[in-house]
């Protein structure tokens, strides 16, 4: 264990000397002297050993395995053939392989003249001919098949990729043509990461394609024992040395126990940079915004710092603010997108950009950034990190800090909390994260407290972006995917105890977004808004300003109003046979009670004819009168029964049927 605060003594000092030209590279970078992880790791590279590397930031971990590579690659003793790898470097992001490709092309360019041959038999200008560009393998334009052309037609010994294009080009289109047999060294940079975006079943495969003769190493900053890495180093390494360099700073001795080797002061362990001032700021949400423009106005007048990068929560965050800032911003200032959403071709575009960008304090670069731009990344002249959002993942917090303060030079990052977010301090300094607090500041630049929010300003920035919303409806769309995906994002915090959702102010939220209306989300079903009002807005009239983009939204509203007329008239027709069929019920319903009725009187008439063929006593008068009245019934009843039949066979309706014996 080393103390990464120190350099580890010269480059003449190894065990093993290095290639001259090699050297000089090194030297030319400005490298004088070792870090401590290249002065522990190098070595035992060298001497045939796998290691699993954990180190801070900036601290040189990146030279730890390219010198080690091209030095196992320079002393072999048989040269490798065509289709032959010799080293394989796997990487999470293309950002970071691109830049990882850049560090060997830096050093290959310089060479003099490296051996290496297609065949056994080659002849001398064959093995004298210049060591290949190692091949770059990245989610880019190049399919799979152009890949396997490109190492064919360069004949290159180092691959670096992502995991997925590693897969492809050795066990899919490259199967039958890249022979990895005399592999030398496999490098996982950034293996928590690797298997923290789920590439562990990719990873497997390819170290089980891969020779058991090789060497391997795992270098990350945030290697701890609780992450999913025992798997990986029991099917990938053998018995691995473990290197882990860290950063120690003095601290007050009252009080505490001393450490002698320090000069009697307190022993502080850090997972960042010693020369990082690492600060948080607590404040209202709804001058979030309005911080973070003073934070970078408070960095260039009184550090002169001069290159920022802000980190965001989500893509559309970065999209979002990517366009509202300059609103807050020196007109001189200039602003870079960056997340992972875009294009492969416009990230690269875009980190080129930033990287060889001129700025000073008073016209400074800043680029706007998901986590993909967190770790790996070597970006020169880094002065200030601004964390916006805390990452969703705690172990990405260091690695956002780590982007300044690289390679002994200085830096300062912030990290800005809200609420109950405070509790985050805590929780950093027990993953050796110190964080030191800063207040907040007022207009005029001095400091505030964070509940002392300033309504008039919250409302005249609110104003501001509204105006600017207005402009184009699809400013509007912004704002809304914005707020939506941040909400949702906090909602799943890794940190749930201390990004709570319930305690976050989502009106405030919304007046930093500088929202028109609240979206419908459910997240905002339960929650107070006596405190919001939406802005004066005509919807109908409400426009984009792509033409294209506002006929398709004119059209959809007429097909919208034409759906909407038509389902009214829908659901009016739906209630008028509702009070049809109600009133067909209804008249059934008497037409019912009348057939009871006629039946009731039936039965009584039979009953009463029964009882007059029963007497048998009565005069001549009255039977013969009862006879008339025994036939009458006995005929309407046969009437009744031949219309009966009628109104089975349809030749008559029901009506005429009710109508022909509703005297009865």
């Amino acid at each position: 264990m080393a103390n990464a605060n120190a350099f580890a003594g010269q480059w003449s000092a190894l065990p093993t000397s290095l290639t001259p030209w090699i050297l000089d590279v090194i030297q030319c970078m400005g490298h004088t002297q070792m870090t401590p992880v290249q002065a522990s790791t190098i070595p035992l590279f060298l001497q045939n050993k796998d290691v699993v590397v954990e180190a801070v930031t900036g601290s040189g971990k990146t030279l730890a395995f390219v010198i080690p590579v091209l030095e196992k690659l320079i002393r072999r003793e048989s040269k490798l053939r065509k289709n032959e790898i010799g080293a394989l470097v796997i990487s999470p992001t293309r950002e970071l392989a691109n830049q990882i490709h850049s560090v060997f092309n830096l050093f290959l360019s310089s060479q003099p003249s490296l051996s290496r041959s297609s065949s056994p038999t080659s002849d001398d200008n064959e093995l004298n001919r210049e060591y290949p560009e190692p091949l770059l393998l990245v989610s880019s334009d190049d399919s799979p098949a152009e890949d396997i052309q490109r190492f064919l037609s360069t004949g290159a010994d180092i691959v670096i990729g992502t995991p997925g294009r590693v897969e492809e080009f050795l066990l899919g289109k490259g199967k039958d043509v890249v022979n990895v047999k005399e592999l030398e060294v496999l490098v996982l940079d950034e293996a928590d990461r690797l298997l923290d975006l789920g590439f562990q079943t990719a990873l497997t495969r390819i170290l089980r394609h891969l020779p058991k003769q090789r060497r391997t190493g795992l270098f990350s900053a945030t290697m701890t024992d609780a992450d999913a890495i025992s798997e990986l180093v029991r099917v990938g390494l053998r018995n691995p040395a473990r290197v882990v360099v860290k950063v120690q700073t003095k601290k007050s001795r009252k009080g505490k126990e001393v450490d002698k080797s320090f000069g009697g002061d307190i022993i502080e362990e850090r997972r960042i940079p010693a020369n990082l001032q690492n600060y948080y700021m607590s404040c209202q949400v709804s001058e979030k915004l309005i911080q973070l423009s003073r934070v970078i106005r408070h960095e260039t007048s009184t550090q002169d710092s001069s290159r920022f990068i802000v980190y965001f929560a989500t893509c559309a965050c970065v999209d979002y603010f990517y366009r509202v800032l300059p609103l807050l911003l020196p007109s001189e200032s200039t602003l870079y997108s960056l997340h992972g959403h875009l294009q492969p071709g416009t990230r690269t575009r875009t980190l080129a950009s930033f990287t060889n960008s001129v700025c000073t304090p008073s016209s400074p670069s800043i680029l706007l950034a998901t986590d993909v731009a967190a770790r790996g990344l070597d970006l020169p002249d880094v002065d200030v990190v601004v964390q916006f959002d805390p990452p969703s993942d705690p172990k990405a917090f260091s690695h956002r800090c780590g982007r300044t303060a690289r390679a002994g030079r200085s830096g300062r990052a912030w990290a800005m909390l809200v609420g109950r977010e405070r509790d985050y301090v805590d929780f950093m300094a027990v993953r050796k994260i110190p964080l030191k607090e800063r207040q907040s500041f007022s207009k005029d630049g001095s400091s505030k407290d964070e509940d002392d929010v300033d309504d008039v300003e919250v409302n005249a920035v609110l104003a501001k972006i509204r105006s600017m919303l207005l402009t184009d409806r699809s400013m509007h769309d912004k704002a809304v995917r914005a707020f939506v995906s941040f909400v949702r994002a906090y909602s799943k915090h890794e940190a749930s105890y201390i990004f709570r959702l319930t305690d976050l102010d989502l009106v405030g939220l919304a007046k930093c977004f500088g929202l028109l209306r609240l979206p419908r989300m459910p997240e905002l079903r339960n929650v107070d808004i006596s405190d919001w009002q939406d802005a004066d807005v005509d919807w109908d009239n409400y426009a984009y300003t792509d033409k294209a983009r506002e006929a398709k939204r004119l059209a959809e509203a007429k097909k919208q109003k034409t759906i909407g007329d038509a389902e009214r008239a829908k659901r009016k027709a739906l209630r008028a046979e509702k009070r049809a069929a109600t009133a067909a019920w209804s008249s059934k319903v008497v037409k019912k009670e009348e057939k009871e009725k006629r039946r009731e009187k039936k039965d009584r008439k039979r009953k009463w004819l029964k009882t007059q063929l029963d007497t048998q006593n009565d005069d001549m008068v009255d039977t013969n009168n009862n006879a008339a009245e025994d036939e009458d019934e006995w005929e309407d009843l046969a009437r009744e029964e031949r219309m009966a039949k009628k109104l089975r066979r349809g030749d008559i309706s029901q009506g005429e049927f009710d109508t022909e014996f509703s005297g009865l």
